[in-house]
């Protein structure tokens, strides 16, 4: 494999207007806090914004841990909420805090009741009830029918399936309020109800053409209009913290709560450190969200046929993308090999993988079994048997087997994107905690023909500190954004190697075409 370089501050794009005039800001430097709940961690960061500066500090991690009961896989919501007020509290130690944004992974929510009291523990999105709920929903309103009305790409744990799958049950009939994830973290922190667009925009029950709730989708789920709260943009307002929050924190009760991008993908792509149009990105964590950043919905049969989705971004812009199993895959199988006392130290797993045969076997990494929790190693000994193919016969075999995978996917899913919205891609910038990932970045370039920028790899907190900062009037838009992230964190580029050959070969062996 060619070697990576590292990458010098993209030079500057050409000054856009403000999109927030109105900001004035009382500071040229401010200290933001951002609560960033990932699938398997949450923490809380600080960000310091200023002319030409932005950096994080980390100042409380904590453990996000399912907890399966009987009825099935659920959050520890409780958890959740008090590892961001511990968080918080370490913040209010540091200075001065100018305002607070929650963003986390998207679909799930709480139901509230008449009191506002939360009615059970938020169902996990990998939890098996809407395995056949999904089809009989597409069944009554219609796959074709149903795109046209929210644009998403078709995954059974959407929102509005979920919602299916919950239709008459006590919970249910008792909701006054459904609050996404995010939304419940601030609701608690401020008592205001909100749903922020970028996370509703993946409820399945926002209209794809307007970018508001749909009635009729959600009543032909089941769901009461009423339960769903007003849309709330990135850098709107929320409130102020509650006596009670500020009490546990040490935080002033006028610390502002301010809406970012909540859904945690829609605030990495704010902080891609791009200076034109024509790229791509993915946003490379448990999941890999691959597409580009368009002006308008993609909703045609095709798009529909391939599997896309259209997400909102800030500034009313559409994250065309699609998900894709992503690192999961590898961090299940460390899981399954700590369980066993096996080696699973990453940095040995993939010294190992880059001394294995390339493509001794090549996976689909979208392949439905491998959704669910459990031993992924096995599963996928069990997916090379099913077609036709040797299993990998070690750790090092298998890792690479799941990089080569993702790189594929994230290949053809960028090269569909470009296809079906006619719009090129000359870079692919890739973020989160998979731009670590060095073999999987050059992979991405090796299979893909494009050059990868990768980094930063905390997008999504930087992201969510750079909405508030807007908010604050210290940046004006998103290009201001992207080149102060450009400006001030590492980036690393790869360069693709010149024979595709080997990886269009490895593609038409399963279909990632």
């Amino acid at each position: 494999m060619p070697p990576h370089s590292e990458l010098k501050p993209l030079p500057p794009p050409a000054a856009t207007p403000a999109t927030n005039p109105a900001a004035t800001p009382a500071a040229t430097q401010a200290v933001f806090a951002a609560a960033d709940l990932g699938a398997t961690s949450g923490r809380v960061v600080l960000g310091r914004v200023g002319p030409g500066r932005l950096d994080l500090t980390e100042v409380h991690r904590f453990a996000n841990t399912p907890v399966r009961l009987p009825q099935g896989l659920h959050w520890d919501i409780l958890a959740l909420h008090q590892g961001v007020l511990e968080g918080l509290r370490e913040a209010a130690r540091s200075g001065q805090v100018a305002s607070i944004g929650v963003d986390s992974w998207a679909v799930d929510y709480g139901l509230l009741d008449a009191t506002g009291r939360l009615l059970g523990n938020p169902y996990h999105y990998r939890d098996g009830r809407t395995d056949a709920v999904a089809d009989q929903v597409r069944g009554k309103i219609g796959a074709a029918e149903l795109y046209r009305a929210n644009g998403l790409q078709h995954l059974p744990f959407n929102t509005l399936y979920q919602l299916a799958a919950e239709a008459g049950s006590p919970q249910f009939l008792a909701a006054r309020q459904l609050l996404l994830i995010p939304d419940l973290l601030t609701y608690w922190l401020t008592g205001q109800v909100g749903a922020e667009a970028t996370n509703a925009s993946t409820t399945g029950l926002l209209d794809a053409g307007t970018g508001a709730w749909s009635g009729p989708l959600a009543e032909a789920v089941g769901v009461n209009p009423g339960l769903l709260p007003p849309l709330r943009r990135p850098g709107d307002s929320c409130g102020t913290l509650l006596a009670a929050p500020a009490e546990s924190t040490g935080l002033p009760r006028g610390t502002e709560v301010t809406a970012v991008a909540s859904h945690d993908t829609a605030s990495a792509v704010v902080a891609v450190p791009a200076d034109r149009p024509d790229f791509g990105y993915i946003s490379c964590g448990t999941w890999s969200l691959a597409g580009l950043e368009l002006g308008a919905p993609v909703l045609s049969e095709a798009s529909r046929s391939a599997n896309f989705t259209n997400e909102l971004g800030i500034d009313d812009t559409i994250r065309y993308l699609r998900n894709i199993m992503g690192l999961w895959l590898l961090s299940e199988s460390q899981r399954t090999w700590r369980a066993q006392g096996r080696p699973c130290d990453l940095s040995f797993l993939l010294a190992q993988a880059a001394k294995a045969k390339p493509f001794a076997a090549v996976i689909d990494p979208d392949a439905p079994e491998f959704l669910a929790p459990g031993d992924i190693p096995a599963r996928i000994a069990g997916y090379c048997e099913r077609t036709g193919q040797r299993p990998p016969t070690d750790q090092g075999s298998l890792v690479r087997t799941v990089l080569e995978g993702l790189a594929l996917a994230h290949a053809r899913t960028l090269r569909q994107a470009a296809e079906l919205s006619g719009r090129g891609i000359e870079v692919i910038h890739l973020v989160g905690g998979g731009s670590r990932n060095e073999l999987l970045c050059q992979f991405t370039a090796d299979a893909s023909g494009l050059p990868v920028v990768a980094g930063p790899t905390e997008a999504t907190a930087l992201g969510n500190v750079l909405v508030q900062a807007r908010a604050h009037g210290l940046v004006h838009d998103r290009a201001g954004m992207r080149r102060l992230v450009a400006d001030t964190q590492p980036l690393t580029r790869y360069t693709p190697s010149g024979d595709r050959s080997a990886w269009t070969a490895a593609a038409a062996r399963i279909g990632l075409v």
